[in-house]
């Protein structure tokens, strides 16, 4: 594989961070630019994070002395310098949107790890292993964005990584209606224990925006592409309630499902151990080898012990059972600033790279 130059806007944010310590070692992506607001432009990356840096091992020395570039000012130097960029900056959707357009129309492809344009019909939102075909709609964008080159990818919100990649190996059985509970780790707000003292002791059942993006994002990576959009699939029926807990990373999906078709306990776990998707065909960097992973154990999978599994990127379940209201129900997991923010990030900007969408 060719190697790219990249570019990380908000690269000083939690997820911004994770992206620099997953892109310090990445055999193909060499990071070229940060870019962040005007707050932070001009100093060193070193100077910008500061104490601010959210994780145990220190940020890579070859950042360090990195200066930062504004994300929007400082735009043409940026797509000067990278072949592509990733985006996870936090600000207003709008501008998001306008933001990453710009970067599209200017040539260079974005990966976002932002909302903003989960929703724009002709902006494929990829779970790698599940609906890599929806690719194929960046072409109708670019006609939209009048480029050549030039395009905005999405992942889905952290949470569905915890239960959607579940239920996908067993859409075959006609599944019907889900009922979903997430808790969720404070890293998803961006937060640690330090800046989030009030989660101590606590459970906060609200979220914002999360449980209408649990219940319609689904139905988005499920649907089809007709005449150059994708649109949503009008099944299953999911309802969720989503709530803030007392974890450092890793949210963890109560489930509920009812099938047309009921499969047997065996067919359901063949199908998690079976399921490969494209990212594990073509053996992708950041791909783990088994997307999902089952315990026999009634007390796992649990955040503190099974987020890392392999390396973070794959999902856990376990409690698979009978359920006296709906057929099944089972516990997911999957670490939510890995598989769910900038590691699935990294794996889409990998498969978009294998495909060819980044020459």
């Amino acid at each position: 594989m060719k190697q790219f130059n990249v570019g990380v806007i908000g690269a000083t944010g939690m997820v911004g961070q994770r992206f620099m310590m997953l892109l310090a070692d990445h055999p193909w992506f060499n990071v070229t630019a940060l870019a962040a607001s005007s707050r932070s432009a001009g100093k060193t990356y070193q100077e910008a994070v500061g104490d601010k840096w959210s994780f145990p091992t220190p940020i890579p020395e070859k950042y360090l002395s990195m200066v930062i570039l504004d994300a929007e000012k400082d735009m043409d130097k940026i797509a000067a310098a990278v072949d592509f960029v990733f985006c996870a900056v936090n600000m207003d959707k709008a501008k998001i949107r306008a933001l990453e357009e710009a970067y599209a129309q200017k040539e260079i492809p974005v990966v976002s790890n932002n909302s903003a344009h989960r929703f724009t019909p002709d902006v494929p939102m990829i779970i790698p292993e599940i609906n890599d075909g929806h690719l194929e709609v960046i072409d109708a964008q670019k006609q939209r964005l009048g480029t050549k080159r030039g395009f905005i990818a999405v992942k889905s919100n952290c949470s569905l990584q915890s239960y959607v990649p579940l239920l996908h190996p067993l859409m075959k059985y006609g599944v019907k209606e889900v009922a979903v509970c997430t808790y969720q780790a404070i890293s998803g707000a961006g937060k640690t224990f330090t800046t989030m003292p009030e989660i101590l002791d606590n459970i906060i059942p609200y979220i914002g925006g999360e449980e209408e993006k649990s219940e319609k994002e689904p139905l988005k990576i499920w649907g089809k592409i007709k005449n150059g959009e994708i649109v949503s699939a009008t099944s299953p029926a999911i309802t969720a309630q989503c709530l803030r807990v007392p974890v450092s990373d890793g949210h963890t999906a109560a489930v509920f499902v009812k099938f047309e078709n009921k499969p047997s306990k065996e067919a359901i776990l063949s199908a998690w151990a079976e399921f490969k998707g494209v990212p594990q065909e073509l053996s992708l960097p950041s791909a783990p080898a088994q997307f999902l992973q089952y315990f026999e154990e009634d007390n796992r999978p649990q955040a503190k012990l099974d987020r890392m599994a392999g390396n973070g990127m794959s999902v856990t379940v376990g409690r698979l059972r009978e359920d006296s209201v709906y057929d099944y129900k089972f516990v997911g997991l999957s670490h939510n600033t890995l598989r769910g923010a900038a590691g699935g990030a990294v794996l889409l900007a990998e498969l978009l790279a294998a495909k060819g969408y980044m020459d």
